[in-house]
């Protein structure tokens, strides 16, 4: 029994690791198709020594291969944005490497687009205007695989 509990323990290990140890960052990658939305969460993400920003995205498609290659804990993902949508890259990143957690930052706040994003497997939500109170909370959130959303 105790070789079972172990083995069990280290696949959830595996699966689950603990995103927020100390001697590992907090890998994350930002995709927004505005540079200066790109530059705006870089810049309040990279304020935490435990955090690495490990690349950015200017669209969908650059951020589904991006996630498959960099394998981030955290992908920060805007809804709208050119040659695939949010929604449709946070499906694939998902599909392709489940351990990356999603957090969607966009401008859309409708408690439609929050379902939406939530049904393509989105961990978390925050509405741009909000992104200086909730995106630390939301990321560790995330990290943690614990939901986060607000409208």
């Amino acid at each position: 029994m105790a070789v079972r509990i172990c083995l069990h323990e280290l696949i959830q290990a595996w699966q689950y690791p603990k995103l927020t140890n100390a001697s590992m960052p907090l890998r994350i990658l930002v995709a927004d198709d505005h540079p200066v939305v790109r530059h705006g969460l870089r810049t309040l993400l990279g304020r935490h020594d435990d955090w690495e920003i490990v690349d950015e995205a200017q669209d969908g498609v650059e951020a589904v291969e991006k996630a498959d290659r960099l394998r981030p804990d955290v992908v920060v993902l805007d809804l709208s944005m050119p040659r695939m949508n949010g929604l449709e890259a946070c499906r694939l990143i998902r599909k392709n490497v489940p351990e990356s957690e999603i957090l969607i930052v966009t401008q859309h706040n409708s408690p439609q687009m929050v379902r939406e994003a939530f049904n393509a497997d989105a961990r978390g939500y925050v509405v741009k205007s909000e992104v200086g109170r909730d995106l630390v909370a939301a990321v560790d959130a995330v990290s943690q695989h614990r939901s986060f959303g607000r409208l």
